[in-house]
């Protein structure tokens, strides 16, 4: 079909290769990121936990670099070995977080669970300045992956997240019923009819399934997954049948957002992603947990 007049004919492979990927992977990593932190916040019983909070990004980070830094591609995987190295790695942190409150404070606290994740996020921020001062030609890579960014990714890495993503999402939405009887304790999640622990297991790895994929190829951007369904559960409410599809579609729709306001605030330049979000998330987690430790405390 031939292009109307106005359209320049040079502007439809710049928008096909260049600006289409990176809404399409922008949307995907905010939708993976919000979808996991619905289910963190629902699993947890609070709405200060995220992937960022719980050091689930950190190690799926560390998992990238890794790649990164040493090259790695196995013969089995193939340029999947970047996504898989850091879902794998993600999933090892929030076991290793879970492991540590538990040795610690057996009741597991959320606010002890947030705080292991931010002891854990804090190593792995150290191993990875390591490695940064040992590299040589990949640092500027590594140094531009880790501030978080959807900048000319191309296709090729929407491909990579999109089969982890279908994979995440569909586990999480089939279990918007137990998330709701999680609400209520375990007990009575229990007495419903849920199988606990089983249930625990599916969402924890479906979350970090979604975090490592969407750490891997869009680097570290935090506090998606603690804003977005924060927001959303202020206007739907606490029903995780309608929040955790709500959280992917606003989720999604936030990053792009933030990716525009990262390409055209200093324009010609660009902020990484990352610094956008994270100044919206700060101060929104800053004021989230003084009101919840006021409320605790009084």
């Amino acid at each position: 079909m031939p292009l109307p007049s106005d359209i320049p004919a040079d502007w439809v492979p710049i928008v096909m290769a260049i600006r289409l990927p990176r809404v399409v992977l922008a949307f995907l990593v905010g939708a993976s990121l919000a979808l996991a932190g619905a289910a963190f916040q629902g699993l947890l019983k609070n709405a200060l936990a995220d992937p960022y909070t719980l050091g689930v990004s950190s190690g799926a980070s560390v998992g990238a670099v890794l790649v990164i830094f040493l090259g790695w591609q196995w013969p089995l995987f193939g340029t999947f070995t970047l996504p898989i190295v850091s879902i794998l790695c993600g999933m090892a942190t929030l076991v290793a977080v879970l492991a540590f409150t538990r040795a610690v404070e057996p009741q597991l606290s959320v606010e002890t669970i947030i705080l292991a994740g931010i002891i854990f996020g804090a190593f792995f921020s150290a191993f990875i300045s390591l490695m940064i001062a040992l590299t040589g030609e990949e640092l500027r890579q590594i140094i531009s992956w880790l501030m978080g960014s959807v900048a000319m990714r191309g296709w090729k890495y929407s491909g990579l997240l999109l089969p982890f993503f279908l994979i995440g999402a569909a586990v999480l939405l089939a279990n918007g019923r137990e998330l709701n009887a999680f609400a209520f304790g375990e007990a009575a999640a229990l007495h419903v009819g849920v199988d606990v622990t089983r249930r625990k297991v599916i969402i924890l790895t479906a979350a970090a399934l979604l975090t490592g994929a969407a750490v891997s190829v869009s680097g570290t951007i935090g506090f998606v997954g603690l804003v977005v369904p924060h927001m959303v559960r202020l206007v739907c409410g606490p029903n995780y049948r309608v929040l955790l599809p709500l959280s992917l579609l606003y989720g999604g729709a936030f990053l792009v957002l933030a990716d525009v306001a990262a390409r055209t605030i200093i324009e010609p330049r660009e902020l990484p992603i990352g610094v956008i979000t994270a100044l919206i998330g700060a101060p929104l987690f800053a004021v989230l947990f003084f009101r919840k430790m006021k409320r605790k405390m009084g």
